[in-house]
């Protein structure tokens, strides 16, 4: 079966539908998980296992779980697993392994705890100490941090007592633990703090940037209570003015002066004035903003392109953005016309032409003529 399938949840059992509304696999599970690598884990008489895409049980529920992700719609937010780089992290007995495709499990039962692969390799708790294992089982690195992270560019940051460092793939400590706090490295720099400074180090260790800043996210950070913007050398490119800042989407931020929210672009220009009560990040060249408690829609000029007449909004996908209107969910297009009524409880963005919607707990799936694919079932 090619393409996307969705889930649909009918008297309290799951199965899954194609864009179409055509019913591919029948609801007869108490839980399921979205597919991946082209399964997905199902939950049947209290165990998980995992179907192919024609809904055949190509490993029989027999696992507990794993606590990686969660769905509104699942009963008590049931947790399960996916399939990544051919392995699934899944748990047994009381304890966490790894199966692979055939429902082998190729590292046994005998861990704690057990995170997903990055780069090769796995964190995993014993005894409540954290080391590293390869996908053939082999403990690459012994566990003694007291917390460990994912690796990352090659290096992992990890925990001795109650400071944090650095270790290559072999365990080998690169940078000594000596950080109150430490991040990943994302190109090439990691953020650590020392007391309540941050600041930034490479992957020698070298301090590239001091711990200096009061806060710092990215490439964003806080003096004196205000937030700005700094490069990788550490040098104020957008001085310290701002009282909240929000990340860089499509070329621009929100950021807060005085309790009203503006956009800057990435050489710090105030681009759009700060005069708005709330905003969101730019998706699809708009942005929704708050005047006087309603919400609309800006372009990238600062121009109101739909008017503040919403309760709220979310953002825009595929063209389209819900809206909320005397507490109901539709529809609105980019000119901000009304495309699909207010009527739901709540809608999730489009993916892939059809958002699941919810109305009196019961899920189902429309279209962007605001026909139902799948009716609302519970």
């Amino acid at each position: 079966m090619k393409g996307k399938l969705y889930q649909i949840r009918v008297k309290n059992k799951f199965g899954f539908i194609a864009k179409s509304g055509k019913v591919v696999i029948e609801p007869k599970f108490d839980g399921a998980r979205p597919f991946s690598e082209g399964f997905a884990g199902v939950k049947l008489g209290g165990k998980w296992g995992f179907i192919d895409k024609t809904g055949k049980v190509v490993i029989e529920p027999k696992f507990d779980g794993a606590p990686s992700y969660y769905d509104r719609a699942q009963p008590h937010y049931d947790r399960t697993e996916t399939f990544s780089d051919g392995l699934a992290r899944v748990k047994l007995d009381g304890k966490r392994c790894f199966i692979d495709k055939t429902g082998k499990v190729v590292i046994k039962p005998k861990f704690n705890g057990a995170g997903p692969f990055s780069e090769g390799l796995a964190i995993v708790s014993i005894s409540d100490k954290c080391g590293y294992i390869d996908k053939n089982s082999n403990m690459v690195v012994k566990p003694e941090f007291d917390s460990a992270e994912p690796f990352s560019e090659g290096l992992a940051n990890v925990k001795l007592g109650e400071k944090w460092g650095f270790i290559d793939k072999t365990g080998k400590v690169v940078i000594m633990p000596k950080f109150d706090i430490a991040r990943p490295f994302s190109e090439g720099l990691a953020i650590v703090g020392i007391e309540e400074k941050r600041g930034f180090i490479d992957k020698t260790g070298k301090i590239v940037v001091g711990p200096k800043f009061d806060r710092i996210s990215d490439f964003s950070e806080r003096i004196e209570e205000k937030w700005s913007f700094i490069d990788k050398t550490g040098k104020i490119v957008i001085e310290p003015k701002f009282d909240w800042i929000s990340d860089f989407s499509e070329g621009l931020a929100a950021v807060l002066i005085e309790g009203k929210w503006g956009f800057i672009n990435k050489t710090g220009k105030m681009v759009i004035e700060p005069k708005f009560n709330g905003t969101y990040h730019f998706y699809e060249e708009l942005a929704g903003v708050e005047v006087d408690g309603k919400w609309g829609f800006i372009d990238k000029t600062g121009n109101v392109v739909i008017e503040h007449k919403f309760n709220y909004i979310w953002k825009f996908s595929e063209g389209f953005a819900a809206v909320e209107i005397e507490r109901k969910r539709g529809f609105i297009d980019k000119t901000g016309k009304v495309v699909i009524e207010p009527k739901f409880d709540g809608a999730e963005p489009f993916s892939g032409g059809l958002s699941r919607v919810w109305i009196d707990n019961r899920y189902g799936y429309i279209d962007k003529t605001g026909k139902y694919v799948w009716e609302p079932t519970r």
